[in-house]
């Protein structure tokens, strides 16, 4: 997934959320409605999460260092996990305090009836086009993946939280029109308590997935079963390579992965061959999988029962 896919995406949800947010409060204060209140919450929340997930893209491309010697690409997996603390905090928990708040006092809307309606549907609007803008950019790089599959698989972390977003704040919207002409229509606020509710667990529950997937990718991923293929395909695709032993790989971040093989070499060749052929398999690999940037090759001469025990130790069948 590129990064300038991403910032796109990024950037378009950022100016929506912007705009929507504003308009959102002048028709909270206009209407006391607290479905408007919750939905401007949700969008500055959306905001604050959009600048964060840019600033960890920046933050991201600084230099490795002696201390970070693999450099600072997973910091976009630690703002990404913050965009899910946020969502659920700022958003999600409030919506549903003022669910509890507006239950007990069951007001309704009398006075500007037609400004939520209006808000709500240009908000729709405006979120639909940011919506757009993650679609197309995700559909670059998602080929013929689920969208589900996408979310859960994908190891840049920005479009898969924007998706989840601007999905969630659709239907937030919806729920929000859902309750305010409800109770415009029967002048209980009660409807308007229940739409602020089910917005309030929408974004709970979209929070917990975001929380999820990210911490799976801070913990550290593998590459994928079919990369995995392609990397041992590129291994033993050249002379002097009799089998892998065993290999590792890692992400170190969305577009830098680190693969650690120990590989089987004929027992008869000199230091010389071992050398030039760990360089022509690094370059196979390379070529097979550009994002494998770091590459660490261990020759070894096979045996099976050192093989097994060695398998044993990393954990591996």
């Amino acid at each position: 997934m590129s990064a300038g896919g991403g910032t796109r995406a990024i950037v378009a949800a950022l100016a929506a959320n912007l705009g929507i947010a504003v308009t959102k409060f002048v028709a909270w204060l206009l209407t006391g409605s607290s479905s408007m209140l919750a939905e401007a919450i949700h969008s500055v929340a959306d905001s604050g999460n959009q600048a964060l997930l840019l600033l960890g893209g920046k933050r991201a491309q600084r230099r490795a260092t002696p201390e970070h010697p693999f450099g600072y690409g997973r910091e976009r997996y630690v703002y990404a996990f913050i965009v899910s603390i946020v969502l659920f905090s700022v958003g999600g928990l409030f919506a549903l305090y003022e669910a509890y708040h507006k239950l007990h006092e069951r007001e309704g809307i009398h006075s500007w009836h037609w400004v939520p309606v209006v808000v709500l549907v240009v908000a729709i609007g405006l979120e639909s086009f940011s919506f757009r803008t993650a679609i197309v950019e995700s559909n670059h790089t998602r080929g013929k993946t689920s969208w589900v599959n996408f979310v859960r698989r994908a190891k840049a972390p920005e479009l898969p939280v924007v998706l989840l977003e601007d999905a969630g704040a659709l239907l937030g919207l919806v729920f929000a029109l859902f309750g305010v002409v409800l109770t415009l229509i029967t002048g209980d606020g009660l409807w308007d308590a229940i739409g602020t509710g089910m917005i309030g667990l929408l974004l709970v529950a979209i929070a917990f997935i975001l929380a999820v997937e990210t911490k799976s990718l801070l913990l550290g991923e593998g590459a994928t079963p079919e990369d995995v293929t392609k990397i041992e395909q590129a291994i033993t695709g050249g002379a002097g390579i009799e089998r892998i032993i065993h290999m590792k790989t890692l992400y170190l971040g969305p577009e830098e992965l680190l693969v650690a093989a120990k590989i089987a070499v004929p027992p008869t060749e000199n230091a010389a061959e071992v050398a030039q052929h760990i360089n022509e398999t690094e370059a196979r690999i390379r070529e097979a999988m550009p994002i494998a940037r770091v590459i660490y090759l261990e020759p070894d001469i096979y045996s099976p029962q050192a093989a097994a025990a060695s398998s044993a130790d990393l954990g591996t069948a």
